[in-house]
């Protein structure tokens, strides 16, 4: 039988996907069982081709050898269930006003976002289990409030047991974590994504901590596209929050980041999570698409530059 042969053009774009898979080879031998905390929310959830590029990008990890976490949120779900009873989403400082009736919603909705992503991910052919920090006793928080105003039930993490995201990681499974959970009577508490992510990620040594968000990365100034930050160090971080130079949102998700690196944790990286495959851009390429926090030790090693493998091909 004759078959033919491949094209000229066929051959380039075979080559190329060659090229790239040999350029994730360091990233793959680097991290390989190492822990990624991968933080999924806002508006990322909400649309479904990006929901299955996200789960497509973290399964993959998973079977190349990392050992990913995610843990995810679910505030627009639960803002639409709340309007849905008859009630008007409360928010002060950014957080939820969560009365026992909202805590009730916020607990229904978050189980059915986990067990969504569960089902994506053995869709997928890799086993997963959905918890909240419920579960197992892992996330013990205290009542947190706002410039000292009661927002309801709205917990501050005060202590993580990791064992039962060990078990799940060590016999081989994708844990996937709602952010709720119990104070010293057992009452049951929402808690900040970010929060969780990052306290999760303090307490299983994570390698890497991944932010999904609503825009590309980090700006020195967010009205000026030119001032986009690739890489930073843990104390220029401070200093531009010291210098007041970052607001909104982004300041607790940065003191997050920096706290989660004092902590152990290896690198953060802040993406756009708007963008397909944002994650492998990420991580096996040389130069990524998001922001990376990182160590000021981990700076000197690399000799100041965003790709840590680079200095070896230089």
């Amino acid at each position: 039988m004759k078959q033919r042969g491949l094209s000229q053009v066929e051959m380039e774009e075979t080559m190329k996907k060659a090229e790239v898979l040999i350029e994730a080879l360091p990233y793959i031998q680097r991290f390989n069982r190492k822990i990624i905390v991968v933080k999924y929310g806002g508006s990322v959830m909400t649309d479904e081709a990006l929901q299955k590029n996200v789960i497509k990008d973290v399964t993959l990890l998973k079977l190349v050898g990392f050992k990913p976490i995610i843990v995810h949120g679910g505030g627009k779900a639960i803002s639409s269930w709340v309007g849905k009873v008859g009630k008007e989403p409360q928010f002060v400082n950014g957080l939820r006003v969560t009365d026992e009736e909202t805590m009730e919603i916020a607990e229904m909705v978050l189980g059915r976002v986990n067990k969504s992503l569960v089902t994506m991910v053995e869709e997928l052919g890799v086993k997963a289990i959905g918890i909240s920090g419920k579960d197992g006793g892992m996330l013990k928080v205290d009542k947190k409030y706002s410039d000292g105003q009661d927002i309801g039930y709205v917990g501050n993490i005060k202590e993580v047991d990791a064992q039962i995201l060990y078990d799940m990681l060590e016999n081989d499974f994708l844990p996937i974590v709602a952010p709720i959970g119990l104070d010293d009577s057992f009452d049951t508490y929402n808690i900040n994504a970010d929060d969780a992510a990052c306290a999760i990620a303090k307490a299983v040594g994570a390698d890497k901590l991944v932010f999904l968000t609503d825009i590309e990365g980090l700006y020195k100034d967010i009205n000026d596209k030119n001032s986009f930050i690739s890489r930073l160090t843990t104390t220029e971080a401070e200093e531009l929050i010291g210098e007041g130079l970052i607001g909104g949102g982004m300041l607790p998700k940065l003191n997050n980041c920096t706290s989660a690196i004092r902590s152990g944790v290896g690198r953060v990286h802040i993406l756009d999570g708007r963008v397909p495959h944002c994650l492998l851009l990420e991580i096996f390429t040389k130069h990524g698409i998001g922001t990376a926090i990182i160590s000021d030790d981990d700076n000197l090693a690399t000799g100041g530059k965003r790709d840590q493998f680079c200095q070896d091909e230089d």
